[in-house]
């Protein structure tokens, strides 16, 4: 088969070039952005006049007619054609004859991929947008019912002070959020349109690149030739988003995972997303979390990759850039698999209430309360935090948590201790008096809810 490109060209490529060269295996992908591009294409090269309205026209239905082939699995693409752009061009062309071979004035597959591919992104865009609002819907709607469940919060994995159940998953809230703004940020700085750019030089046909871009719903076309035919920053923004996400997933994925386990117990997974072993019959495997958990070093490997591919190359397109696809696509599905995994396993997860209040009462987590207390009597805070802790190295020796001690016990560490300290030690006051903004006080956490659920009734 002759090459679209061949003219140059004495001898047929090597077998073994074609394949290694060839790009159809995974940018066939891009078949709908690619015929969307070009109808755009076409359709303004018979508004400017470079191709007659009629001709226009039948390149247009030619090219629905071969995106209805392809969706109707009438079509196989072969790696002689290289890539996705050469194999719909040839389709074209024994559809609608050597008007097909007119579609390519004014533009270079440089400028045709890099098209496609930024449309292809933005839909990813969209799509994972709204997977990250589910999820932080399943988060709310899971704090809500648990806005007095108190449990430890941890700081170096040893138990710290209490919180609540509610407080801790808006923590998350506030991440996945974060995770929303890059995709909005996406769009703000990478919706702009490449086509039009040429192999690098733009063209001397007089394209109307403003009716292009508004017919892919682009912002702007690209300001400069050169860098909309070399620019992937749009793929390592996504690339970007993608790996920070995964590992506000992988973190809630490990915590899923302590939590299940019988050395914490706070949480048991539904059946439906854990698994058994093979060989203990008492097994149930928090899978979906631990898979969750591993996929995110597979999204970071990716902008990794594509950073490393990216950081060597001189203007303009290099054929290094075609590494940008395979990466991309897998952190596509594998970033949208896993939003799709977690939200169901959060929403379905029963939560054992008593186990994370005994590790609350258990842990000490009331010792800067008890501080705060002798602050309050006039002890100095250093002071106080020399006195607590004395008070705890005693509680531990008797095998008791500071609530258990008796009056005298504690009286004897600071005379200032009085009969009221039991309730001022309570996790429950301990709690309640952390009404500042954005602790986790039961109004503040109601507060905090009320903001999101206001945040998700903005997305829909």
């Amino acid at each position: 088969m002759s090459k679209l490109w061949g003219g140059r060209f004495s001898k047929d490529s090597d077998h073994l070039m074609e394949d290694f060269h060839s790009s159809i295996k995974f940018d066939q992908k891009l078949y709908r952005e690619d015929i969307r591009g070009s109808i755009a294409h076409a359709d303004m090269l018979g508004t400017v006049g470079v191709l007659s309205r009629a001709e226009a026209d039948t390149l247009i239905e030619g090219l629905k007619a071969v995106q209805a082939d392809i969706e109707e699995g009438k079509v196989a693409f072969t790696t002689e054609d290289e890539d996705i752009h050469m194999n719909i061009e040839r389709l074209l062309t024994a559809k609608v004859g050597d008007v097909g071979k007119k579609l390519h004035t004014g533009r270079s597959r440089n400028d045709q991929v890099a098209v496609d591919l930024r449309m292809y992104v933005r839909s990813a865009v969209a799509e994972t947008r709204q997977l990250l609002v589910d999820l932080v819907e399943v988060l709310h709607d899971l704090g809500a019912a648990h806005v007095e469940t108190i449990m430890p919060g941890y700081t170096h994995l040893q138990r710290a002070q209490p919180v609540t159940f509610a407080h801790h998953l808006l923590a998350y809230i506030q991440m996945f959020r974060r995770d929303v703004v890059r995709l909005d940020d996406w769009q703000k700085n990478n919706n702009i349109m490449p086509l039009g750019s040429g192999a690098l030089a733009g063209t001397t046909y007089p394209l109307d690149r403003n009716q292009t871009a508004q017919a892919l719903d682009f912002d702007a076309p690209c300001a400069n030739s050169m860098d909309g035919v070399s620019d992937r920053d749009f793929v390592l923004d996504y690339l970007y988003a993608a790996s920070v996400s995964m590992m506000h997933l992988s973190r809630l994925s490990e915590e899923v995972i302590l939590w299940a386990s019988q050395e914490f117990a706070f949480i048991d997974l539904d059946d439906a997303y854990s698994t058994g072993s093979s060989i203990m019959p008492q097994k149930k495997n928090p899978d979906v979390a631990e898979l969750i958990r591993g996929k995110a070093g597979r999204v970071s490997g990716h902008l990794m990759a594509m950073l490393m591919t990216m950081k060597g190359l001189p203007l303009a397109y290099n054929k290094d850039m075609q590494e940008d696809k395979e990466g991309l696509f897998d952190a596509i599905e594998t970033w949208q698999k896993c939003l799709m995994m977690a939200a169901p396993m959060l929403k379905t997860l029963k939560v054992k209430k008593e186990n994370m209040r005994a590790a609350s009462e258990g842990g000490f987590t009331n010792a800067t309360d008890l501080a705060d207390y002798l602050v309050g009597k006039g002890v100095a805070f250093r002071d106080a935090h020399r006195i607590v802790g004395e008070l705890v190295a005693h509680a531990l020796d008797q095998g008791q948590a500071l609530g258990d001690l008796s009056l005298a016990d504690l009286q004897k560490a600071s005379p200032q201790i009085e009969e009221d300290i039991y309730e001022a030690i309570s996790v429950d006051t301990c709690v309640k008096r952390r009404h500042t903004k954005g602790a986790p006080g039961f109004p503040q956490v109601e507060e905090a809810l009320d903001e999101c659920k206001s945040w998700l009734t903005q997305q829909q």
